[in-house]
């Protein structure tokens, strides 16, 4: 290629990334689909801004996968594998063998034969974890029950490809050096080909715990970054062709070296230098999918394909739906489950591809292959689309799958709304001062967690009047609302004052906003998730900085004071901006101003509660304060 179409051809994908990413966001439609799009619409097919050349583009593109498979195996700690086990090894394994078996027997019923149904079914039980993990991440989904058990079982999947390349050989008539070209194995016999895949895997891991972090510690030692960046770079790199060597995918030996490295002090070193690769690559790889899709073949046989595609997906998303109730997923998570795996993945061209090459696919069957998976996964952000436009407001306004436990507690004096990490607190400090709480959750597979450590928590919504009354809201003196959703706790705020206005409310407030939503809605005991914990640390670290502990404690709750009647003031003004703005701009001078006079002059406040002992007034009558501990 000559270097002047080499940097035009760069200009051409850089701008429809620029372009176009942007421009989907906007419309709600997510990066992917805009990389997909802006593909489709420069490739050959459409406006031939670009050439043939993609399938040179998508070699250089495919480092983007790699990358982001290595960072994504930095974030697999031992611990979070054990975490997991139940999801990876039993919802994965199964979503990879009961999708393979089910689209195997639909390529079967099409003529294909057992080996090559079988490979089908294989290469097609794969999903996008690119797609996937970045769809989520824009929706901020990645933490809820359906985000980890997406993130399970892509895990599984790109765990599985390791044995599904060492299987397919055992299938085929060709040898290894057909699929790579020459390969250091490629003229060992079947069975020590999968011996030595199962070597050059090993090697990685012993290579990873031992051999690496020595190098990474005597590169950071000379604080050069960029050196450290380039070391990076050569370890995924020199994995990478290591593996291809072996004709493996070089995404799986990056990320098998990701997960021996997650241990390692510099895990967050390599995340932060590989991120910004990691996102240019993978905008060139999706734009490149785009630009490869063959619309002749679509124009051709447009019924055959578009069927094959919609069948393929409707299948998926059968077999996944199926097998997230079987492992107890509310419907909205089940539904959000399955439509966001409902596509091909990016390892579905690396397995087509060896499988070509080893004759279990003729071209025919391969070019079928790559248009259904690449429509799929540009359908892939239209799916989870229409799952959160559609689907979710179907299942929220339908009743809960399951009801609501029968509360047998009575005289409770406190009722508590969410027992995750905040309500736990607050519920353990009751019952260690013996103060009966009833505890009401509306997360089934918490609740299950929590009972098996020994906790008595109710399933139901406390949003609902008559489970308010069953827990005994007209009796009891308080409700605490614990729960980090903050429109379902302006809900309860507005149950609990209708039916059962004697009943104190202390609210969890997720951010100020929210805080200003509840005071408003009459809330009097509002508190900020993270404020009293802030403020905390603030105290230490002043005390840190030389100030003593009495005066950093006064300082403290002086702060607190002042935020809390600011926060009051500010509420009434909740959707005027400007006045907002002025008035934390005056309150930001008022703190300052009485902290300094504080530090100048405490005694002249009168209050000499928290002062050190050498500033506290003299005489008859003074109070003695110990001495700081």
């Amino acid at each position: 290629m000559h270097p002047q179409d080499l940097l035009l051809g760069a200009f051409v994908y850089l701008t429809a990334a620029v372009i176009a990413a942007p421009l989907a966001t906007r419309l709600g439609l997510g990066s992917v689909l805009g990389y997909l799009v802006a593909g489709m619409v420069i490739g050959p097919s459409v406006l031939g801004l670009i050439g043939r050349e993609g399938a040179d583009v998508m070699h250089f593109a495919e480092f983007g996968v790699v990358v982001m498979l290595f960072l994504v195996g930095l974030e697999l700690q031992p611990a979070k594998l054990w975490a997991l086990r139940r999801p990876i090894i039993g919802l994965g394994g199964l979503q990879v063998v009961v999708t393979a078996l089910a689209l195997g027997a639909g390529a079967l019923a099409l003529g294909f034969t057992w080996q090559a149904a079988l490979t089908t079914g294989l290469i097609l039980a794969m999903s996008s974890t690119a797609i996937v993990l970045q769809s989520l991440n824009e929706r901020g989904l990645l933490k809820t029950a359906a985000g980890q058990s997406c993130f399970s079982v892509l895990l599984f999947q790109d765990i599985a490809v390791i044995p599904i390349l060492a299987f397919l050989p055992l299938l085929a008539s060709a040898q290894l050096h057909d699929v790579h070209g020459a390969t250091l194995i490629g003229d060992l016999p079947r069975w020590a080909q999968t011996l030595a895949v199962l070597a050059a895997v090993a090697s990685i891991v012993l290579a990873g715990r031992f051999l690496t972090r020595p190098f990474f510690r005597l590169v950071a030692d000379t604080g050069i970054r960029e050196v450290f960046v380039g070391l990076a770079l050569v370890l995924v790199v020199g994995i990478a062709l290591l593996m291809q060597l072996v004709g493996l995918s070089a995404a799986l030996g990056t990320f098998l070296a990701g997960v021996v490295l997650a241990e390692s002090e510099y895990r967050h070193e390599l995340e932060m230098d590989l991120e910004p690769f990691k996102g240019l690559l993978l905008a060139v790889f999706f734009i490149a999918v785009g630009a490869g899709i063959d619309f002749s073949l679509l124009l051709n046989q447009p019924l055959l394909v578009l069927g094959l595609v919609l069948g393929f997906i409707v299948v998926k998303l059968a077999v996944l739906f199926l097998l997230a109730r079987l492992f107890a997923m509310n419907g909205p998570d089940a539904s959000r489950f399955s439509f966001a795996l409902a596509q091909g993945g990016e390892f579905a061209f690396v397995l087509i591809s060896f499988a070509a090459g080893l004759r279990l696919l003729d071209p025919g069957q391969s070019g079928l292959l790559v248009a259904v998976v690449a429509l799929s996964m540009a359908a892939a952000p239209l799916l989870m689309i229409f799952d959160e436009r559609v689907m979710q407001p179907r299942f929220a306004g339908k009743p809960d799958a399951r009801a609501s436990d029968r509360i047998e507690e009575t005289g409770a004096r406190v009722i508590i709304a969410g027992h995750g990490r905040y309500g736990m607190t607050v519920g353990r400090l009751l019952q260690a001062s013996g103060i009966r709480a009833v505890v009401l959750d509306h997360d089934a597979e918490q609740i299950e967690v929590l009972r098996k450590f020994g906790y008595k928590v109710y399933y139901g919504d406390a949003s609902r009047h008559d489970l308010l009354e069953a827990a005994g809201a007209a009796e009891a003196r308080a409700l605490v609302i614990a729960i980090d959703d903050p429109e379902k706790v302006l809900e309860i705020v507005e149950t609990a004052r209708r039916h059962f206005p004697r009943l104190h409310i202390l609210a969890r407030a997720y951010d100020r906003v929210h805080a200003y939503r509840l005071i408003n809605a009459g809330v009097e005991h509002v508190h900020r998730e993270v404020f009293a914990s802030s403020v905390d640390a603030g105290e230490q670290l002043l005390v840190q900085l030389g100030l003593h502990p009495f005066e950093a404690r006064r300082a403290a709750r002086r702060f607190k004071m002042h935020d809390e009647e600011l926060l009051r003031r500010s509420a009434r003004h909740a959707d005027d901006t400007q006045r907002l703005i002025d008035i934390a701009r005056q309150g930001r001078e008022e703190i300052e101003r009485v902290l300094s006079t504080d530090a100048g002059g405490a005694g002249a406040s009168g209050d000499h509660a928290w002062e050190a002992p050498d500033a506290q007034p003299s005489g008859p009558g003074s109070p003695a304060v110990p001495p700081a501990s």
